[in-house]
């Protein structure tokens, strides 16, 4: 018998926290009010509070959360209940800039009135389509048009007249021509043909010649003044033009600038559009049917770039893909004839415009995934302003010719989402993160779970079962979902604050009791979604579990045996998480105070099993050679492992299989253990005990050695996270299965070994007939063994210390 107090198996009661129904005073969730979320991270709201209210540009908002907390949808619903009490920000528009058309102009303009300015162009650009050529195709302008043609005919026709009438006087003929005028002399009002002007004589010739000479002179005169009178004509029509483009844009611009009194900005923009139409008068005088250009009416309208017409209080924007051209927007460009073209109408808004004024939700993930996204959105930031470029041109990649619209103010409240990591990643490596991120929100993980809170969680399981539109739960579902949450917590006192894998839960049992025919979701099926959910994920599981059945994973459960011991280890797929035992071993022999391990050596040690290993070398060397130089080369091992181990949580089992390979004294292989210790031999807290735990209980149950004695050892400060399933429970109960909270090595050994372990005396030694004293004793032969070896100066053994399980 050993002469330590073994600890006691713990009783059922302390392997499962229960929630009893009785706890409850309804009979359905239908007949709880809604709980408002997030409940239970005041922290985190109290932080979210804050950063909403602080008017700084630095002062955004990054939500430490994982995935599976629903802090996206607590978020929203928290900063849209504020943004209703908040004002409607500005609209936004691009209009055409008829100084330069590269530089497109922004107007601001209260919430509602850019959706009115692009309706009132387009009606504008209406009555220029229309009603304008209509003005042209009246009969008073034709009049008009007609008299200023007759008159410059007539007075066109006059100086040919005189020039004629004076070069008849002269027996002189102005003739037209098709190419222009020309003069011939006449006699008896007749033209003289050219070889009867050569039979004259030479002085009468001479006389016609020099009458013909003065005469083409006038005649050039009269013909040079016509582009002239045609200049003078065309500056009257113009004028006729201006004068009926102001009678037609009279009244409709006259009723716009009235509306939009008060209005600078727009009223100067009219104004510009005014001007230009007179300028264009002659493309607007092709008629009804055809209309004045497409690219000139183009310049005309308004791009409405953000709309709040519809908006009530300050807008909360998540955007789902934050690329560059999503969060600042983008110029799109056209194929026409074969070449790439845009303008002000074919600018884009991006998320920023869409949130100034309020509130923009982004995961960092998704930002830091997109290409030069992360340095956009913190350009747009630390400016105050939003510059709408390419990527090309913003970095500088390209030079092609492209619009530069004007920048746009903004003020935007930046929330991301991340974890923890990403948030120490950037906090470390990027020096603009904390200056333009300085508000903390951390929700955490798991929640209190306290006796006194039964009523306010069960409206928590209320409002999601409402929120996910599933049937209602009955007492015992919502009891049973409340422990779930504490399993999947992994603790007795705390709840799973990860909202979307109760609501998974939720809607699982749902499809099961709407299977039935249920009219509510009572405890079955919430078991039965359980059982479900680790029936799918199981194969690997089962697989590991055949193959130990099998005989091809070796793991013993019967007997005793020296240097062997069934460590305990967790693996993971995906987000299922299975315990099995893992077979431990260690030999001892003299040697330099050395431990190999094994697994190090192999590299498929982690840095944390690494530490476990060189602790537990360091507890031998203290307990039993504190005053001299501990003569050992020890190995460890875990047998058949082929991947990466990493964790401290098996350092009790590897101390009790080295001591036992010291002692020569077998180990119950009915028992496994986990646990970690430290330099003095106290056993610390491990994770994933749940697991552990029902991965032997299984492999026990299949290989039928079941009973007395078999059982689990782990840390006492690990009881509190136990929530055991079901099976292990009546295993428990029935006393086939057992588990023992142990606190040092030595009571895991005490368990273990049926030898007395021995007390030390005043000088430290320990009874030659206990455990303590036969690992003393080999010990001490081994350093006789090493003594001459290290007088003729040899070496012992080397190696580094590693080593421990799959995962805490």
């Amino acid at each position: 018998m050993n002469d330590l107090l073994k600890p006691a198996a713990l009783e059922v009661a302390a392997l499962y926290r229960r929630c009893p129904p009785n706890a409850f005073g309804f009979q359905s969730t239908d007949q709880l009010p809604a709980l408002s979320l997030p409940w239970g991270q005041d922290r985190a709201m109290r932080a979210l509070e804050f950063g909403s209210c602080m008017d700084n540009r630095g002062f955004n908002v990054f939500v430490l959360a994982s995935p599976d907390t629903g802090a996206l949808e607590q978020v929203r619903a928290f900063l849209g209940e504020r943004a209703e009490r908040e004002a409607v920000p500005d609209d936004w528009c691009y209009v055409y800039n008829f100084e330069d058309s590269d530089i497109p102009l922004a107007l601001r303009l209260p919430a509602g009135h850019g959706h009115r300015l692009r309706s009132d162009l387009h009606m504008l650009i209406d009555e220029l389509g229309t009603g304008v050529p209509a003005v042209f195709e009246s009969e008073e302008y034709q009049a008009r048009l007609n008299e200023l043609q007759e008159a410059f005919n007539a007075r066109q026709q006059d100086d040919l007249e005189a020039v004629g009438q004076a070069a008849a006087e002269q027996d002189i003929a102005l003739i037209s021509t098709p190419t222009g005028f020309t003069l011939a002399p006449m006699r008896d009002d007749e033209v003289i043909e050219s070889d009867e002007f050569d039979k004259l004589d030479e002085k009468t010739r001479e006389v016609f010649k020099a009458r013909i000479a003065e005469l083409q002179k006038k005649l050039q005169q009269v013909i040079g003044q016509l582009p002239r009178l045609r200049k003078e004509a065309r500056g009257q029509v113009r004028r006729l033009n201006e004068e009926m483009l102001q009678f037609a844009l009279g009244g409709p611009m006259g009723e716009l600038k009235q509306r939009w009194a008060g209005h600078e900005q727009v009223l100067a923009h009219f104004d510009r559009i005014a001007e230009d139409v007179l300028e264009n008068a002659q493309a607007f005088q092709g008629g009804r049917q055809s209309g004045p250009p497409v690219e000139l009416i183009q310049r005309y309208r308004a791009n409405l770039l953000v709309d709040h017409g519809e908006q009530s209080g300050a807008p909360v924007i998540y955007e789902d893909l934050p690329n560059h051209n999503h969060l600042v927007g983008t110029i799109e460009q056209q194929i026409r004839d074969g070449a790439l073209v845009t303008d002000f109408s074919m600018i884009r808004s991006g998320a920023l415009h869409r949130a100034s004024g309020g509130y923009l939700i982004l995961d960092v993930r998704h930002v830091l995934s997109h290409s030069l996204a992360w340095e956009s959105l913190k350009r747009v930031l630390a400016s105050g302003e939003i510059r709408i470029e390419s990527l090309e041109r913003t970095y500088g990649l390209a030079s092609t010719s492209t619009l530069t619209p004007e920048p746009i103010p903004i003020k935007v409240k930046v929330v991301l989402l991340g974890g923890r990591r990403l948030f120490d990643l950037l906090s470390h490596y990027d020096p603009d993160f904390p200056r333009l991120f300085k508000v903390e929100a951390d929700f955490g993980d798991q929640l209190d779970r306290n006796d006194q809170d039964h009523e306010l969680l069960a409206r928590l399981i209320a409002t999601l079962a409402r929120r996910s539109e599933v049937r209602a739960l009955d007492a015992p579902a919502v009891a049973r979902v409340i422990e779930h949450a504490s399993r999947l917590a992994g603790d007795q006192r705390k709840l799973t604050a990860r909202d979307q894998l109760l609501v998974d839960l939720l809607l699982e049992a749902d499809h099961y009791a709407g299977d039935e025919g249920s009219e509510q979701i009572s405890r079955v099926h919430i078991d039965q979604a359980i059982g479900a959910r680790r029936d799918r994920v199981s194969r690997l599981r089962e697989r590991a579990l055949e193959q130990i059945e099998r005989g091809i994973l070796l793991v013993e459960t019967r007997g005793e045996a020296v240097g062997q011991v069934n460590g305990l280890a967790v693996y993971r797929s995906g987000r299922f998480a299975f315990g099995l035992p893992s077979r431990i071993t260690a030999t001892a022999r003299p040697g330099r105070g050395q431990v190999i391990d094994i697994e190090r050596e192999a590299k498929l040690g982690g840095a944390i099993h690494t530490k476990a290993v060189m602790i537990l070398s360091r507890y031998i060397g203290q307990r039993y050679a504190a005053d001299g130089e501990l003569s050992l080369s020890a190995s460890l091992a875990f047998e058949q492992s082929y991947g990466g181990v990493d964790g401290d949580s098996a350092s009790v089992a590897e101390a009790c299989a080295l001591l036992s390979s010291l002692a020569q004294v077998g180990l119950k292989q009915s028992l496994a253990v986990t646990g970690s210790i430290n330099q003095h031999g106290q056993v610390q807290a491990v994770g994933g005990v749940n697991e552990k735990i029902e991965g032997f209980f299984e492999v026990c149950r299949d290989a039928g050695t079941l009973g007395p004695g078999v059982g689990v050892l782990l840390p006492a400060s690990n009881v509190e996270h136990l929530m055991l399933d079901n099976a292990v429970l009546e295993a428990v109960e029935q006393g086939r299965f057992a588990i023992y909270p142990i606190a040092t090595v030595d009571e895991a050994l005490s368990l273990m070994v049926d030898l007395p372990l021995g007390q030390s005396d005043e000088n430290g030694r320990y009874p030659d007939d206990s455990f303590h004293g036969r690992v003393a004793g080999r010990l001490a032969r081994f350093a006789e063994v090493a003594r001459p070896r290290r007088s003729d100066g040899r070496n012992g053994d080397r190696g580094e210390l590693n080593g421990a399980d799959r995962d805490n």
